[in-house]
C-alpha cells in the first residue's frame, strides 16, 4: 500500500482531489455533533507568551507557564536563546530541500512500515485519510540513534545546521521539564528523572503544498502528540496550526522568532493529568505553502512512565497506569483517530 506520489506533486498537477486525501469529519478525533467541522475556526487563540528567561527566576512567569499548560497545553516561548539569524538557517535548510526535484529527494524516501525518511502518511489500511503534507522524518539526538541514510546530504549543510539546533533543542526541553514541575511545586527534577538520560529527538521537516479546496483536506489530522514535550518553528508568514478546545477549533497566531511549545501525552501522564496534552491539526492554505519543523522530545523507553508520586492523594486518586511508550502504538491508535492517553487511562 505504498503511495504513488508525493503530495507536492499531486498538487503541482491537481485537476480534482485523490479520494484518499478527502477528509470525512464525522470520523476526526474532536468532531462535535451539530458542529460545522469542515469551516475554518473564526477565532484566534489567545496563547500565552512566556519569557524563557524569566523561568528561572520569575515565580509570576512561572505561574503564567503553569496556567498555559492547564488551559492550552501550549505557549508561545520568546527569549529562548536561539538566534533569529539561526533559525533562519534551519528554515533555509528546509526549504531547500523541499524545492529539490523529486528524484532527487527520493534519495532518503522512508522505507515501507517505517516512519523514518521523506515521505508521507505510513497507510495502515485502504480507508485511512491520508494527510495533505510532505514529511522528513528523523532522529536527530543522540548521535548513536541518528539513521545517517535517510538524512539529505543536499542542501550541502542540511546535516550541520540540524545537529547544532537539536543540541539546542535539548537544553530547551530540559528548562521546560524544571519549569513545570517547579510550578506544581515539586522538585525541579521529578520529570527530568522519568524522562531519563536516554531520551531521543524526533524531528518532523513537513511541507504542506496549498490546496485549491482547502476544506475538503487535513495538513494533519485531529492528535495529540505522544512526546513529552514538542517544539514546534512555525512557518514565517502561513498559519495553518489549530487547538481543539471546549469543543472549538482555534487557529494559533504567528510570533516572530518565539518557538511554539507543547506538552505530549507522556506529561499529561506524569502529572497525573493536572497538565493537559492538547489535540491540534493543521489546515491547509488553499494558494500558499506552509513549511514548519517539529521536534518531539520523547523520554526513554527502557522503563514505564507513570504519575509522579507526590500528586497522588485521597484528593487526587491516580488517573493513569504506568506505561511504556512505543512509537507503533502510538501510530497505530492516532491513524484510527483515538488517542494513546486513552489507553493509558485507569
Amino acid at each position: 500500500m505504498s503511495m504513488e506520489k508525493q503530495v507536492q506533486e499531486i498538487a503541482a498537477n491537481c485537476n480534482s482531489l485523490p479520494e484518499r486525501y478527502i477528509r470525512k469529519p464525522h470520523e476526526e478525533y474532536g468532531h462535535v455533533a451539530n458542529n460545522d467541522a469542515m469551516s475554518s475556526p473564526t477565532t484566534a487563540a489567545d496563547i500565552p507568551v512566556i519569557d524563557f528567561n524569566l523561568l528561572i527566576s520569575s515565580s509570576s512567569e512561572l505561574e503564567r507557564l503553569k496556567s498555559a499548560i492547564t488551559t492550552w497545553g501550549c505557549f508561545q516561548a520568546i527569549n529562548h536563546g536561539i538566534e533569529s539569524s539561526f533559525l533562519e538557517k534551519v528554515r533555509e535548510m528546509h526549504k531547500l530541500f523541499f524545492s529539490l526535484p523529486a528524484e532527487e529527494k527520493n534519495k532518503w524516501s522512508r522505507e515501507e512500515n517505517d516512519t523514518e525518511g521523506y515521505g508521507n502518511d505510513t497507510v495502515l489500511s485502504d480507508q485511512q485519510i491520508v494527510d495533505w503534507t510532505d514529511r522528513l522524518y528523523l532522529t536527530v539526538f543522540p548521535q548513536n540513534l541518528k539513521r545517517l541514510r535517510f538524512w539529505p546530504q543536499n542542501p550541502t549543510q542540511f546535516r550541520e545546521v540540524v545537529d547544532e539546533y537539536s543540541s539546542k533543542i535539548v537544553s530547551i526541553n530540559e528548562v521546560v521539564l524544571k519549569a513545570l514541575a517547579r510550578s506544581i511545586n515539586l522538585d525541579e527534577n521529578c520529570f527530568l528523572d522519568q524522562y531519563g538520560t536516554s531520551g531521543k529527538i524526533q524531528a518532523r521537516f513537513c511541507y504542506y503544498p496549498p490546496c485549491q479546496w482547502p476544506e475538503k483536506v487535513l495538513g494533519l489530522k485531529p492528535h495529540a502528540d505522544g512526546s513529552a514535550v514538542t517544539v514546534l518553528l512555525q512557518d514565517k508568514e502561513v498559519e495553518g496550526l489549530e487547538i481543539l478546545k471546549d469543543g472549538q477549533w482555534f487557529g494559533v497566531p504567528i510570533i516572530p522568532d518565539a518557538l511554539t511549545i507543547n506538552i505530549g501525552d507522556q506529561i499529561e501522564v506524569m502529572s497525573n493529568g493536572i497538565f493537559k496534552s492538547p489535540v491540534h491539526r493543521v489546515s491547509v492554505n488553499s494558494k500558499r505553502e506552509r513549511m514548519t519543523v517539529a521536534m518531539f522530545c520523547i523520554p526513554q523507553t527502557e522503563k514505564d512512565i507513570g504519575p509522579v508520586e507526590g500528586l497522588i492523594t485521597d484528593e487526587t486518586p491516580r488517573l493513569y497506569k504506568n506505561v511504556t511508550f512505543s512509537l507503533e502504538f502510538f501510530f497505530e491508535y492516532a491513524q484510527i483517530g483515538k488517542r494513546f492517553i486513552e489507553a493509558c487511562k485507569i
